[in-house]
């Protein structure tokens, strides 16, 4: 019997590995484990789990996420973003549920959403009010 799509995710996973540069967009159906170094996007639709040698500079669109490495860009995690101590983060996050160990470091905005925590921030509400007293 052929597998199915959904059967796709049962227990795969992808690696890559500590000494590896990928330069472009990577696209997942399931976890991705990175301990090399990527410049560019990163979409997957499981867990992303960054190591502490990985390193990723552009932005990082998940289900849900561990960072212990470095990352130079948006993350936007639809669940949880779970931020080691060894981890440095330089940009904005887009999350639902966040939670930091002591030492980790966070250098952006975050934007903490519903359900979905994919949700851009809104911009700042314009009440057409601007008499002065």
């Amino acid at each position: 019997m052929g597998k199915t799509n959904d059967d796709f995710n049962g227990g795969l996973h992808n690696v890559l590995a500590a000494g590896t540069t990928l330069t472009g967009k990577i696209e997942t159906e399931s976890d991705f484990r990175l301990d090399g170094h990527v410049e560019g996007e990163i979409h997957c639709k499981g867990k992303i789990v960054i190591g502490p040698k990985g390193s990723v500079k552009g932005n990082i669109t998940t289900v849900n996420a561990e960072i212990l490495g470095n990352v130079e860009g948006s993350i936007r995690a639809r669940e949880r973003l779970v931020l080691k101590s060894s981890a440095e983060i330089k940009g904005d996050i887009f999350i639902q549920t966040l939670e930091i160990e002591p030492g980790a470091k966070l250098n952006g905005s975050c934007t903490m959403a519903g359900k979905d925590g994919m949700t851009s921030p809104t911009p700042p509400v314009n009440t057409g009010n601007t008499s002065k007293k």
